[in-house]
This record gives structure tokens, sequence and C-alpha cells, in this order.
């Protein structure tokens, strides 16, 4: 074979070998298959849910179960379009828009209290469990900047609001005339009467169906976007849960009103006022940086502390009201 063509040839055989293992084709979901908010919420009638799995992680592994009441639930994320609206009416400034307060802050030096979020920023290379080199404090990052300065949610109503700290979440909810769920009312709608691994059964991807906006792939370096996404999704780009509620698994983690703790104890929610900027609530759900070799959180029993004080571009919520509230 000439040279030339030999040269060319090794060449390109590199690129498409490159461009698969750094860029695979995703086939994206069409826009069309999602769900239109029709912002309404969900009645979830009274009952008894087992929270926890006792092949999860630590945290998870005391099982316990409690009887809940009935309630209302948001059918999906809370949208960019829904917080705007609120920001709208109040004139609503979030925690990632103001510069923090030195007191909630001792020995902070006052240049480093800026405002802004933590956004995920894939490394080059994963050094390993216990090193965790892919988030950053980004300066300007908030809802409406979801990766900072210069980016924005334009085109994105339908997407879930993100960088939402916990007071952010309770002013929209209270706003509403709502609240935001526990953690056993939250398990008990995404479980949906399954005491399942996942929502949906025993496997993730049961026949190669994906049913949740997560990471395919090695986290944090390469995302294969096998469920049809890299990155956020807008709401209801999947199935329903057996409850009607879509994307409690997935996509983006959501604010509970527990405190956390790593027993698992189901004890009396502290006033909200009571909390400090690193008091620590529970999250739930899991999001698109989810993957099975890290955070393997996209199950209905999973559970994560976050600081009240700190929203991230994968950290969402919905709300409920109570029955008689």
């Amino acid at each position: 074979m000439n040279k030339k063509y030999f040269y060319l040839a090794a060449l390109f055989i590199a690129l498409m070998i490159g461009g698969v293992l750094l860029y695979p084709v995703v086939h994206q979901r069409s826009e069309s298959a999602c769900l239109k908010p029709a912002y309404d919420d969900v009645l979830i009638p009274a009952g008894s849910v087992r929270l926890g799995d006792s092949q999860g992680y630590y945290d998870e592994r005391v099982r316990k179960t409690v009887k809940i009441d009935s309630f209302y639930i948001d059918r999906h994320e809370v949208t960019n379009a829904q917080f705007a609206e609120f920001v709208a009416a109040t004139g609503y400034k979030t925690v990632a828009e103001r510069i923090p307060d030195p007191d909630d802050y001792p020995g902070v030096a006052a240049q480093d209290l800026v405002a802004g979020s933590a956004v995920f920023t894939p490394p080059e290379k994963f050094y390993g469990p216990g090193v965790v080199n892919w988030w950053r404090f980004q300066p300007g990052a908030d809802w409406r900047h979801p990766d900072g300065p210069g980016s924005s949610i334009d085109a994105r109503e339908y997407w879930p609001v993100v960088h939402i700290a916990y007071a952010d979440a309770l002013a929209y909810a209270k706003w509403k005339g709502r609240d935001l769920p526990t953690e056993a009312q939250w398990e008990y709608a995404a479980r949906a009467g399954q005491d399942t691994r996942y929502s949906w059964g025993e496997d993730y991807a049961p026949a190669g169906k994906h049913y949740a906006n997560t990471w395919q792939g090695a986290f944090p370096v390469l995302d294969l976007g096998d469920d049809g996404f890299r990155g956020i999704a807008r709401v209801g780009c999947f199935k329903a849960n057996p409850n009607g509620l879509y994307d409690m698994i997935g996509n983006v983690w959501e604010w509970t009103k527990d405190t956390y703790h790593p027993a698992r104890k189901i004890t009396p929610h502290a006033a909200p006022e009571a909390r400090s900027p690193t008091h620590q609530l529970v999250i739930k759900g899991g999001s698109f940086l989810c993957a099975e070799n890290y955070c393997l959180r996209y199950r209905p029993a999973a559970r994560h502390p976050q600081e009240t004080g700190l929203g991230t571009n994968h950290l969402g919520f919905r709300t409920v009201r109570n029955i008689g509230n």
C-alpha cells in the first residue's frame, strides 16, 4: 500500500475511534415525545410505605414502615417558567443571587463571599473514589444562568429550575400555598406501591429501555447518552410512574424538608428558621449525574445530604399540598 494512503487510512481510523470514545452519537429524544407541563398535581392516597433498601448505601439499610396521610404532589419538577412567574410576582432574589452573610460563614474571607452556585465541570481525569474534582463554585451561576455568566434559560421554560437553595424552594412553595415533601412522602410517591429496587422493577434498564435521565458510561469523564440525553432534560421525557408522576427518578435531585441523619431516623422536622446555611437536609431521586460506577442513587430509597444554603445545577424541587391545608 502507498505510504500516503496508509497514513491517511490510519489517521481516519484514529479519528473515528477517538470520535466514538470521546463523543459517541446520542439518539436525542424528540421534544414532541415529552410532556407539555400542565402544572397540575396528583392526589396520593393514604397508605404505608417501607422505606429503605437493605442492599443500598449504608444510610438506606435501616428499613422502616411508616403510615402516610393523603396529599397532593406536583406531577413534575418545578420548571423555569413556573419559577419565573413567582419571581415576577414577588421580586424574590434567590440565595445564589445574593452575597452571602459573613455571619453565616465565619472564617471565610470577605473577598471570597460572592454570589454564585456550584456547577458540574467534567474533569480531564478521574482520580478514583474519594477524589471529587468535578465541581466548582461558579460566581454568577444562578437559576437564570445555570452554567454561569453568559449562559441562559432561553427556550428552556419547560426545564426544571436549578441552583435552588432550600430557602428558595420553601419560598416558592409558600407563595403557592403549598409545602415541600417530607422524605417519607417523597419516597412513598416515588415507589407508587412497589417495593422494588427501581421504581419500574428490579433491573436498571430492562430490555435496554431507559426509564429516567441518568448517566451512562464512565462517570465523570464520559456520558454515552444512551437514554437520549447528555445533561439535564426538560420535564416529562420519560414514562410516568404508576402514580402519574414524572421524573421522580433522575434528571435533577429534589429537596425534602427532613434533616439528614445517616441512620435514617424518622424525626420531627426542624423549624425552617432554625436551619443554618450549612444545615443538611435530605435530597432524593438522583440526577443526570448519577451513574452505575458512581452515585447509584437513581432509586426511590436513595438519599443524600445537602447543605440548605447551596444550590447546584442538578438540584431542583417539587411541592406538595397536605390534605386539610
